[in-house]
């Protein structure tokens, strides 16, 4: 699944009692090159929030579905990596990301869709308020 094909899905509690919220976006762990939280908008918590990786139960074409609602944190700062710079390791621009595959399961990122093409996610090094940092092919 894309990033792009996540942000504003409904997120559903698990005893159907409607939605929790809105996704705003996904927060991705660089260094483990997985997504650790979803994040949300317009909860029926108050404010923006945030749910850990592990309390998903699934994405799915209409709603993210999750395990429990007692997993809710505060929104932290975070990098969005949709619309970030792209510089590698030797400091060379690689454009810009548009969107980013990956496993609905796992929440491991799979590639990364730049304006200059494919990047794998294996490349991906750090991320900041910069620009997103990968190794040089």
């Amino acid at each position: 699944m894309l990033f792009t094909e996540v942000r504003g899905l409904p997120v559903v509690a698990p005893d159907g009692a409607g939605p929790l919220g809105t996704v705003t976006s996904l927060t991705v762990d660089i260094a483990s090159g997985t997504v650790s939280h979803v994040r949300l908008r317009g909860s029926r918590f108050g404010r923006p929030t945030a749910l850990p990786w592990d309390a998903v139960h699934t994405f799915g074409p209409g709603a993210v579905r999750v395990r429990s609602t007692g997993a809710v944190e505060p929104v932290r700062p975070h990098h969005d990596l949709l619309g970030r710079r792209i510089l590698t390791d030797t400091g060379a621009e690689h454009g810009t990301v548009l969107d980013v595959a990956f496993d609905t399961r796992t929440g491991r990122l799979l590639a990364v869709f730049t304006t200059r093409g494919e990047l794998s996610a294996d490349r991906l090094l750090g991320l900041g308020d910069y620009a997103l940092v990968a190794r040089t092919g």
